[in-house]
């Protein structure tokens, strides 16, 4: 089921939205983290104006779904002029998943204006991420993934950076929902350190919304850079800097993340 098919199937009425998430979309035992930030925003849109652009986004991943099938619902913080503060809470019958803050806001007039710039990286031969049917994240076959810098997942390369091209070519073209799918798509770059497989998952997602529109970009040649910045004791720290199809800055992404090897 492509990911536009997907986001077709969600059932939403006011602040609540309810999901039954195809296997093709699991991450693991878990619905892929990426998409339960989708539903509460999808939720939070049913509270919200969808002119409003969506500027941040915490998520406190709490406990991991048995069963695909995921609701959300969504409340009101807090309106102001520009700024509207919302929360959503993910459940899977009786079982909280996750708790989501959102917060939307309307341009504002301001002197101030700084925009990262991407920087280039060499590479001659980037090497595409293959899916294994059953040893492979199942959401991962709706991607594409071509690694610039940095190992992959269990190669045993001790670098902390790592820099991937993405896009989901089965995509005609962007919205908020792929913004948020793709600023999750990397594994934890510490995954990469390990020389045999082994679990590791989010406990905590901040992301930052650098731009107020995303509507039409292509979903092609997207590239993510991501830093470890710490590792201790199981638990890693990661910033991912997502780039556009121009190189244009998109979103800024923090994880904290258990490596279990």
């Amino acid at each position: 089921m492509q990911f536009s098919q997907l986001l077709q199937t969600i059932q939403r009425r006011g602040g609540e939205a309810v999901w039954e998430v195809h296997p093709e979309w699991l991450q693991g035992r878990a619905v892929f983290g990426g998409l339960q930030a989708i539903l509460a925003v999808h939720a939070m849109r049913g509270l919200v104006d969808a002119d409003i652009p969506l500027r941040t986004l915490q998520v406190a991943f709490v406990a991991p779904s048995t069963s695909s099938h995921i609701q959300a619902n969504a409340s009101l913080l807090r309106q102001g002029k520009s700024a509207t503060q919302m929360e959503a809470r993910l459940t899977d019958g009786d079982t909280l998943l996750a708790v989501v803050i959102g917060v939307f806001g309307k341009p504002r007039p301001s002197r101030v204006n700084l925009m990262p710039e991407m920087a280039r990286i060499e590479c001659e031969a980037p090497r595409p991420l293959p899916y294994v049917p059953g040893l492979s994240p199942s959401f991962t076959q709706h991607f594409s993934a071509n690694w610039l810098r940095g190992g992959m997942p269990f190669s045993g390369v001790r670098e902390p950076q790592m820099s991937v091209v993405l896009g989901m070519p089965e995509e005609a073209e962007c919205s908020e929902f792929h913004v948020l799918a793709m600023a999750d798509f990397l594994p934890p770059v510490g995954l990469s350190w390990l020389q045999s497989p082994a679990p590791g998952s989010s406990m905590t997602w901040m992301l930052e919304i650098l731009c107020g529109r995303v509507d039409g970009l292509p979903m092609e040649g997207w590239r993510a850079d991501a830093d470890m910045v710490a590792a201790a004791d199981g638990y890693t720290h990661q910033s991912v800097m997502l780039w556009g199809p121009q190189g244009q800055p998109i979103a800024l992404s923090r994880q904290t993340m258990v490596v279990f090897g």
